[in-house]
């Protein structure tokens, strides 16, 4: 039986400092005439059945992408696991998949992919992981995951921690290889972001 796409929301991670982007919002950064979180929601859009966006500066321009925007639920930008916890917070459906606003160019069939090995493996959690140099890569905040994971996440950050790997590690989670690692490749740095336009 497969996940139904109007069972999984989409979540679009920008909540970040954008810190090795001299502090700019990464997710404003223009690419190719659009801003890379708007890149990110239009392709995991027809993925899902609804999407949201995490943020935390600048709402208003997020929110004009036309999804509901939900900031971090705890303060002083602890990382990508508050975001993903914004999303699981929202969430409406049984499903959440998220992905940052840094990777416009992510697999268009990532969700599906990841919704099938989620259901054959009877996983919690799904991540996105490719090979380089012969090397298993994960890209955990590229996930699927089930909107029960909630409560999980939220005594996690309360302890403190903050390692997505480490709280994913808590949990059933499958990797699901993807053979185009330049897929995830997320504009980090301004360079990282002229080199996407090349």
């Amino acid at each position: 039986m497969t996940l139904l796409r109007e069972e999984i929301t989409g979540l679009v991670l920008a909540g970040g400092r954008g810190s090795r982007m001299g502090g700019a919002d990464k997710g404003l950064q223009n690419h190719r005439g659009l801003p890379l979180a708007l890149h990110a929601l239009l392709r995991l859009s027809p993925q899902v059945g609804g999407m949201m966006v995490n943020a935390n500066r600048n709402i208003a321009a997020y929110e004009a992408m036309g999804a509901p925007v939900w900031p971090d639920p705890l303060p002083d930008h602890p990382g990508p696991l508050a975001g993903l916890l914004a999303g699981l917070e929202h969430c409406e459906t049984a499903y959440l998949a998220s992905v940052p606003c840094d990777s416009p160019n992510f697999p268009p069939d990532l969700v599906e992919r990841l919704a099938e090995a989620l259901q054959r493996e009877d996983a919690d959690i799904a991540i996105a992981a490719t090979l380089e140099d012969g090397r298993l890569q994960r890209h955990p905040v590229f996930c699927l995951l089930k909107a029960g994971l909630a409560e999980s996440l939220r005594e996690f950050l309360h302890e403190g921690e903050r390692k997505v790997g480490l709280w994913m590690a808590r949990h059933r989670a499958v990797e699901v290889l993807f053979d185009d690692a330049a897929a995830f490749f997320n504009a980090n740095t301004a360079e990282d972001l002229r080199s996407l336009q090349r």
